[in-house]
């Protein structure tokens, strides 16, 4: 993490942490799907057992998520956790604050300190008047300031807000101020269909920029649809090494297809694809061969039948109702997939 590794995905598991199968299930899944670190509330001295529950059926790093009780954090470490999350402001006092950071130095655990606008001092909202970047900012290099007062420096930050503007702003203020490794999110982000697009929004922008090494798309959906959604997010900006990359024109009076339709069928049948490609599905001649000589496949919507392409080249004429099955069977042959 840092240090020119790639950007993480990252997301969290929702099931009640009494129901310890829900929680390996859901592991299961989004290590299925590509979560890349996984993420555990521990709420109580009972949910520790879910750190190894979880580890013994999954390979993901786990990340155990701590308030208010410095114990359950020092319980986590020692029960196997690879990484913890603490907001030190509430965990008590400077004593709880260095027991956490020696056994975490001991076990070369990282430490993620994690600001939310909705958690901040007293002393900075009196000062700044409400949340707002310097303040998340300030809050966080505290804790740094903190947590290196007792020789711990393996550190990670995350600086979150509901506000778009606000979480950009703050990531970007904590870039220039340390180099420490960033977790990027905007957090309360909403359903999943606002959370994506504040997510992409935020992230994105960020990661244009050349900021952040972890990612977590917060949604009040499934996680699975998390995983999901930063694997688009890094994909649009070509910072996800693998699977399908699906462009398709918006339709227009020339279009004799279902395009939309169309469209959503590649885009799940391709969804599992590992190989790095990117697949044009057009509406018509008009813009259809450009755009598929750019793509590494595509196809190209006529009345009832579509023409597939390769790398710019015509391949076959195909009937309407067989274009997902053709296309697929064609990258299928041409990159060794099952698709």
């Amino acid at each position: 993490m840092g240090g020119g590794a790639p950007v993480a995905i990252q997301s969290m598991l929702s099931a009640p942490w009494q129901d310890t199968a829900g929680n390996i299930r859901q592991a299961e899944e989004l290590q299925q799907v590509g979560c890349q670190i996984l993420r555990v509330s521990v709420p109580t001295r009972e949910a520790v057992a879910l750190i190894d529950a979880i580890k013994s059926r999954v390979e993901l790093p786990l990340v155990a998520d701590i308030h208010f009780d410095y114990r359950l954090a020092v319980e986590s470490v020692a029960a196997g956790a690879d990484k913890i999350r603490i907001n030190p402001g509430n965990i008590g006092g400077d004593d709880h604050v260095k027991a956490v950071a020696d056994i975490c130095r001991q076990k070369g655990v990282p430490i993620r300190v994690g600001v939310n606008s909705g958690s901040l001092e007293a002393h900075l909202l009196e000062r700044y008047g409400h949340p707002c970047p310097e303040a998340l900012v300030e809050s966080a290099l505290e804790k740094v300031q903190l947590l290196n007062r007792f020789d711990f420096d393996h550190i990670v930050l995350s600086l979150k807000s509901s506000s778009v503007r606000d979480t950009i702003a703050a990531y970007r203020l904590a870039a220039q101020r340390c180099d420490y490794p960033l977790h990027l999110g905007v957090t309360e982000a909403g359903t999943e269909r606002m959370g994506i697009i504040k997510s992409a929004v935020g992230i994105g922008s960020l990661l244009a920029d050349g900021i952040g090494d972890t990612i977590r798309v917060s949604l009040t959906a499934d996680p699975v649809r998390e995983v999901y959604a930063a694997k688009d997010i890094l994909r649009a900006l070509d910072l996800w090494p693998e699977g399908a990359q699906v462009i398709s024109c918006p339709t227009c009076g020339r279009t004799q297809i279902d395009l939309i339709g169309l469209a959503h069928q590649v885009e799940e049948r391709l969804r599992g694809c590992k190989a790095p490609i990117k697949v044009a599905v057009m509406g018509c001649v008009v813009n259809g061969p450009g755009e598929a000589r750019e793509a590494d496949f595509g196809v190209a919507g006529g009345r009832g039948c579509g023409v597939l392409f390769q790398k710019g080249q015509i391949v076959r004429k195909v009937e309407e109702g067989d274009i997902v099955e053709e296309l697929a069977k064609l990258i299928a042959e041409s990159t060794g997939e099952a698709l």
